[in-house]
């Protein structure tokens, strides 16, 4: 059982590492020219931002771990790949690498966690039974990893708004840890959170630092492992759909760019200004409030992934169509609609590569 003062004081030391330790990377990112530019087409900012702002959450969180110390078999891994992570991070902020440059350090951490063992193995099916995935779960926590990494990424288009929807993420999975009496979960549950909230201090609306992507792949990763470890653990069906729960605005953002992208025959790494946050400015929100609305909306999904993952069969049913709601009432707030199909399919079609879709 853990300690509640050694919880609150790895929180802390997080919070603390990360506040005070992100000035000294704003003068590094100066001093090295690791800013992000502003660009009319696809950026908010008007005027020259210091980048690589993840590398204090990354220290704030690496302080707060070397304090609790948590013990899994697959710890020193899950360090390696998120090292790696941070490395492809930063040599993009600082050099812009190419995508396919980028998926290359991504794929390289996923594949360091899954030889260390930590996969997705099987899954229970109501009314069928257990499933062995075999070959298939290292597939699938290969591509869980990337699209959890790429999701924050993406939409970290707005002051404060990736930190923030990952610190939110992160406690939705801390409080179904600690119910579910998963003790590394936890830990790093808290030490991640603590390490977002002292960066927000800096990144909030008006940033003075952006995570970049040293910051986004570090977190989209993180967020990864911990609901690997701690999400995954009954291997129901249904606990397959609370991590993506949990990060549903990223995800959906995720999934209606490359569907977008794919309509205007665009590459699928093509930037843009048609993300959710940018839909809501262009509705005559403030950049403040559409973070906060977007914060409100993470929060939603945080509190029904808590509820479907100790919820019984037709509970779970319940809360998926409460949370498909969400998903459509989010997409009225952006402008988008969801009831045109074809455009839609259009878009699929050309992801896939198929010729028709009937």
């Amino acid at each position: 059982m853990w300690n509640i003062s050694e919880l609150i004081l790895a929180f802390l030391i997080s919070c603390i590492a990360s506040l005070l330790v992100t000035p000294l990377i704003i003068k590094i990112a100066l001093k090295f020219r690791v800013v992000d530019k502003p660009d009319n087409k696809r950026k908010s900012h008007n005027r020259e931002k210091p980048s690589m702002g993840g590398l204090a959450i990354f220290i704030g969180a690496a302080a707060g771990f070397i304090f609790i110390q948590p013990v899994h078999p697959q710890m020193n891994a899950v360090i390696i790949g998120a090292c790696i992570m941070l490395i492809t991070g930063i040599l993009d902020d600082m050099f812009d690498l190419k995508p396919l440059y980028k998926l290359l350090g991504q794929v390289t951490a996923a594949l360091v966690v899954v030889q260390s063992g930590l996969i997705i193995e099987k899954l229970t099916i109501p009314t069928v039974g257990t499933v062995y995935l075999d070959n298939w779960g290292i597939l699938i926590t290969v591509f869980w990893i990337l699209a959890a990494s790429n999701a924050i990424n993406l939409i970290d288009g707005l002051d404060g708004l990736a930190a923030g929807v990952s610190a939110i993420g992160l406690s939705s999975i801390l409080v179904m840890a600690i119910m579910d009496y998963r003790l590394v979960v936890v830990y790093l549950s808290v030490i991640l959170i603590g390490s977002c909230i002292g960066f927000l201090a800096h990144n909030f609306y008006p940033a003075q630092i952006f995570m970049g992507d040293t910051g986004a792949l570090f977190l989209g990763y993180s967020i990864a492992i911990v609901s690997m470890l701690g999400l995954f653990k009954n291997v129901a069906f249904f606990s397959f759909i609370v991590p993506i729960i949990v990060i549903a605005i990223p995800v959906f953002d995720t999934i209606l760019a490359i569907i977008r992208r794919a309509m205007s025959n665009q590459g699928i790494a093509t930037a843009d200004k048609k993300h959710i946050h940018y839909q809501l400015i262009k509705m005559g929100y403030s950049h403040r409030q559409a973070v906060l609305i977007i914060y409100a909306f993470s929060i939603f999904f945080g509190c029904m992934a808590i509820i479907f993952n100790s919820a019984t069969l037709l509970s779970s049913l319940v809360t998926l169509i409460v949370i498909v709601l969400g998903i459509q009432l989010i997409a009225e707030l952006a402008g988008i609609t969801l009831y045109n199909r074809q455009p839609l399919l259009d878009g699929l079609r050309r992801v896939v590569g198929l010729k028709k879709i009937r």
